[in-house]
């Protein structure tokens, strides 16, 4: 295995509500190293999960990926994001609302920031959508990790994962605008 700091390896970070939900639709791609549940955006430093579930941080329950870009691309990782939420919705996902749960990509570079902005375009035209897609795109910021009991939260308690998932609305929100698309970032 190589290095984590190889030169092929970077860092994706997402906003998509509740952490929970958003590790295993990456864990499960090809190329990821890792993913890690923690706060972002924010201005204290080292939040806690309570801090941040206060609202009034300015922090973002994200998601950091570490990937190998020479096996999956920023644009696949932007592709699996937008079918984890609902991208019209600027007040939370789901059940989840508040600042802490606002859908956003935080972008490393000028590189990401441009391929973000077209996928957005993108997504905004395609018509999937009844209304506009209100995504942020912002700088990346420090990432703060999570504490223990919130990473991969959908293996260490797959009993609370699934529950907390199946009454959110997620999936049938996912089963409604994408369908069996939603299946295709997992297939190629």
């Amino acid at each position: 295995m190589q290095n984590i700091n190889s030169e092929n390896y970077k860092t994706a970070i997402f906003a998509g509500g509740c952490f929970w939900c958003m590790v295993s639709p990456f864990d499960v791609l090809d190329g990821i190293i890792s993913v890690t549940s923690g706060y972002t955006g924010g201005e204290l430093k080292s939040p806690t999960y309570k801090d941040v579930k206060s609202q009034g941080t300015g922090h973002y329950e994200a998601i950091k990926i570490i990937y190998d870009s020479t096996i999956i691309s920023y644009e696949k990782l932007l592709d699996a994001f937008w079918r984890q939420i609902d991208p019209t919705d600027d007040e939370g996902q789901f059940q989840d609302r508040g600042s802490s749960y606002i859908a956003a990509i935080f972008y490393m570079d000028e590189n990401q920031r441009i391929i973000a902005e077209k996928s957005k375009k993108a997504l905004n035209h395609s018509g999937r959508f009844p209304k506009e897609v209100v995504t942020r795109i912002l700088p990346a910021s420090n990432f703060y990790e999570a504490e223990e009991y919130h990473q991969e939260f959908y293996k260490t308690h797959p009993t609370e994962y699934k529950k907390d998932r199946s009454i959110s609305g997620r999936d049938e929100f996912i089963a409604k605008y994408w369908g069996d698309d939603y299946y295709k970032i997992y297939e190629d």
